[in-house]
């Protein structure tokens, strides 16, 4: 091969490795930006279900005594991007780095749905569910069933089961405290998430690591996590934020007082 051709061969192979470069790079641009089936999570608002909320009373109760608490429940919550926002390779990226936020598939986080009002319905239909089954554990934990007391349970702003626990330990701590004079509580700001089904069992919500940031934030130092979730809610806990496992409504009552009262609780 003459030098000739060699040099010739040589600029064609420069200007084809520069074409294939200048192509890959175009594509990753593209991926950079195109919409994919992701959606990002961040830490969301908590709520006091012994306080208020939008200036109304998240628990109230009439036909029986009404105790005045010391401390706070906050129920957690997480913060996703719509179901219809675009998400890019670079949010992704970005959301697989950081520890404030998550990527979960958008089928994941939205299950059911297709549209942004379908998801607000479905929401609220599971946050009406909820409340019953929390208001019904908890009267049946304290075994007043049956004695005309009624309760309304209003949290707008929050969609979903996840707040089921925290609002049958609200009940209780309202009506009974900790059984002993004193506040479920022990003055505490006191967090936590967990589904609650009517015979007070305590089920598993997701997103736990970014509502232990959520409570973390909001002041609580100690969360209650659903046992299945021990895992989920140990991997980047916030400094000072104490996890307690529970099962069951009535073992997460034994455990707050036997943390006012400064005995032994187990951890996750």
């Amino acid at each position: 091969m003459s030098a000739l051709t060699q040099q010739l061969t040589g600029r064609r192979r420069t200007w084809a490795l520069a074409v294939c470069g200048a192509l890959f790079a175009a594509l990753l641009a593209v991926a950079a930006f195109a919409p994919l089936p992701f959606a990002v999570a961040y830490p969301g608002p908590t709520a006091d279900v012994l306080g208020e909320s939008e200036g109304e009373p998240v628990i109230t109760i009439t036909g029986a005594p009404v105790r005045e608490p010391e401390g706070e429940l906050r129920m957690t919550t997480i913060t996703a991007t719509a179901p219809d926002a675009s998400v890019t390779l670079t949010d992704v990226l970005g959301g697989y780095l950081a520890s404030d936020r998550a990527v979960l598939p958008t089928e994941a986080v939205y299950p059911v749905g297709d549209s942004v009002t379908e998801i607000q319905e479905h929401n609220r239909a599971q946050m009406t569910e909820s409340q019953h089954s929390a208001v019904a554990a908890a009267l049946r934990h304290l075994g007043r069933e049956d004695e005309g007391i009624d309760i309304t349970l209003r949290l707008d702003s929050v969609g979903g089961p996840s707040a089921g626990l925290l609002f049958s330990l609200g009940i209780i701590d309202l009506l009974e405290g900790d059984g002993r004079g004193g506040d479920l509580t022990g003055g505490a700001v006191i967090s936590g998430t967990g589904t609650i089904d009517a015979d007070g069992t305590v089920g598993p919500v997701g997103g736990v690591p970014l509502k232990t940031q959520a409570a973390e934030r909001d002041g609580a130092t100690v969360f209650l996590v659903p046992r299945d979730e021990c895992d989920a809610a140990s991997a980047n806990l916030p400094d000072g934020l104490r996890l307690i496992p529970v099962t069951t409504l009535s073992g997460a009552v034994e455990d707050l007082r036997a943390l006012a009262a400064g005995d032994s609780v187990p951890g996750c």
